[in-house]
Parts: structure tokens; C-alpha cells; sequence
């Protein structure tokens, strides 16, 4: 065979090869576009904030408690998911003992393979900001400090029953989160429904969630989520691919790249006990007196602090996340 033919066999080969890697990226492409996620109802997930606020403040071993601890296990099994209420006693740095209840709201509970989205739905007892004028024993409402992120996981409740998915989906709301001393108490005050939690799996030991997302005041406007050090230490991974689909979605001015440090919230206690790597998408605002948003843990936490446009950008975007892992996209 000739200089020639080789030549025009090598042609007609390179061709083909790059017509076979057009044709492959083509595909892909397809497949990212026809990725179908449900559109996030802000309104609705303002509703169920509002709903929740309506109760009072969420304090422990309160009517007020009581009542929302059934309203939020009552909405998840009208979404179609399989609810366990994981009910404890737990004693306070102040020598209370707190009747808590975790309310787990299972989606495909048989799957193995599973991600965990939670939320804590109790308020602060104490409005023990330093930035509070007057009395500090006041209850805080906790608009955004718990009933955001619950509300915006009882959106995709509702998401899910209307778009099923062939994984499974958690969703936990953790209770005696912000029942901790503020004084310079131990990290163990707080967060006491996630550490019951993490040491009393629901799962068997070859079906934990292959990651976990927490959210934590994420109603007000103009919010800031930046890369929690406690997040990314145990879970960088899951961070940079939360990260990178906001920012592509269009939420850049919500998640930022900028990096904050480590705050003790209920994903410490999932990632150190449960072993369930676990991110926390929490306002740090710039330049605060607390490093937190000026409403949190003051009596000024109600419900006009709520922004629908935040609502639906980290609810459109955990949506998205569910979808692709659904469609192997992500």
C-alpha cells in the first residue's frame, strides 16, 4: 500500500473519529437540556413559612410546639412521603428537660441509594442577640431562623409527589437545634435533635445517604451563602457542585466563593457522628456586629424578613440537584 492510501485511509479515519466525538458531546449535550426540573412555587413556600410563624414561637414543651410538630408531620404524609417522628428527651445547659421530636419525611424509603436535605423547625427560647435592646428572655419567632428552610423543603415535599424520583429523598427537620448556651457553652448545647439523630440512625448501616444538604436561614433578602469551613472540611466535593450549578443557574449573587469559618450547626454533628458528609447553605452577611443577618435572635425574625426571590433560589436549586442526581447529571 502506497504513501497515498495511507494517507487518504488516515483522512477518512480522523474524520470518522471526530464525527464519532461530535456526535457523543451532541448526546451529552441532549441529555444536560432535557434534564426536566420542576419550577419552585415561591408563594407556596412562603405559605408554609407563614403557617409556621401563625403557630408562634416553636419553644419546646409549649402548645405552641406541639401544634406545629403536627402540622409539619401531617403536610409530609399529604406529599405521599413515608413519616417517622423520632421522639426524645434531652436535657438543656440550663437543666430543663425538653420533650423533642425529629420529624423524618421518607421519599422511596426502600432505595439504597439516598441524599438527606433537613432543616431545624424549633425557635430560639431566649432573644439573647447583642444587638437586643430590653428584655432578653423574650422568644424569638424564628421567620427565618428555621421556618425558611422548612418551608422551602415542604415546597419540594410537594415537588416530589408531583415529579416522582427513583431515589431516595429525606427530608428531616431537626428539633432542639437553638436551645444552646450563647455564653460560651459547648458546642453539645446546641443541636441537640441532630446529635439524637446522628446517634440513632434510622438507616442500616449499607444505606445512609451518600450526602447531605442543610439549609439555615435562607428567607431574607439579599442573602449570602458562602462555603461553610465545616462543609467544606467533610464535604468539598458536594460543596463545589452546589456551588458551580447555582452560580450556572444564575444564583452567583446569592452563592458566593468566598470562604467563612466554621459555625456549629446541626451538618457538625451529621458529619462527625452520623458519618453522613454533610454541606450547610446558611447567610453570613458582610461586615454584621453577630456575622449573622441583624434579625437572628432578636424579636425583629418575623415574617416580613421573607424574601420569595431567596425562597426560590435555593429551592429551585436543591430541585435541580434532586433532578440530576435523578438523571445521573450531576
Amino acid at each position: 500500500m502506497n504513501i497515498r492510501i495511507l494517507f487518504i485511509l488516515g483522512l477518512l479515519f480522523f474524520s470518522a473519529l471526530q464525527s464519532c466525538q461530535s456526535d457523543a458531546k451532541n448526546k451529552v449535550e441532549e441529555k444536560e437540556i432535557t434534564v426536566k426540573v420542576p419550577r419552585f412555587e415561591r408563594d407556596s413556600a412562603f405559605k408554609y413559612v407563614a403557617q409556621q410563624v401563625a403557630f408562634g414561637p416553636r419553644i419546646p414543651n409549649t402548645p405552641a410546639h406541639i401544634a406545629c410538630q403536627n402540622y409539619l408531620s401531617s403536610s409530609l404524609k399529604s406529599f405521599g412521603a413515608d413519616v417517622i417522628e423520632q421522639k426524645f428527651t434531652a436535657k438543656s445547659f440550663d437543666g430543663k428537660i425538653l420533650n423533642g421530636n425529629n420529624i423524618i419525611g421518607k421519599f422511596n424509603p426502600a432505595a439504597q441509594r439516598r441524599i438527606l436535605l433537613s432543616a431545624h423547625w424549633d425557635t430560639r427560647p431566649f432573644t439573647d442577640s447583642p444587638i437586643t435592646v430590653g428584655d432578653k428572655n423574650r422568644p424569638v419567632l424564628g421567620a427565618d431562623d428555621g421556618a425558611s428552610g422548612v418551608g422551602v423543603l415542604l415546597e419540594i415535599a410537594r415537588q416530589l409527589q408531583l415529579n416522582p424520583v427513583d431515589f431516595g429523598v429525606d427530608l428531616v427537620f431537626f428539633d432542639l437545634e437553638d436551645y444552646g448556651d450563647s455564653n460560651g457553652g459547648a458546642s453539645e448545647s446546641w443541636c441537640l435533635g441532630s446529635q439524637y439523630f446522628s446517634r440513632n440512625l434510622i438507616y442500616p448501616a449499607n444505606a445512609k445517604p451518600d450526602y447531605g444538604i442543610l439549609l439555615d436561614m435562607v428567607g431574607a433578602s439579599g442573602a449570602r451563602f458562602a462555603k461553610e469551613e465545616i462543609s467544606v472540611q467533610f464535604a468539598g466535593n458536594v460543596v463545589e457542585k452546589v456551588w458551580t450549578l447555582g452560580q450556572a443557574m444564575g444564583y452567583g449573587n446569592y452563592f458566593v466563593n468566598d470562604q467563612v469559618g466554621a459555625i456549629t450547626d446541626d451538618h457538625y454533628f451529621l458529619n462527625t457522628l452520623a458519618q453522613i458528609p454533610t454541606i450547610d447553605i446558611i447567610n453570613r452577611p458582610i461586615d454584621t456586629q453577630t456575622g449573622f443577618v441583624a434579625h437572628w435572635h432578636t424579636p425583629e425574625d418575623t415574617l416580613d424578613k421573607i424574601d420569595r426571590n431567596t425562597l426560590r433560589a435555593v429551592g429551585q436549586l436543591l430541585l435541580a440537584v434532586i433532578y440530576r442526581e435523578h438523571a445521573g447529571t450531576l
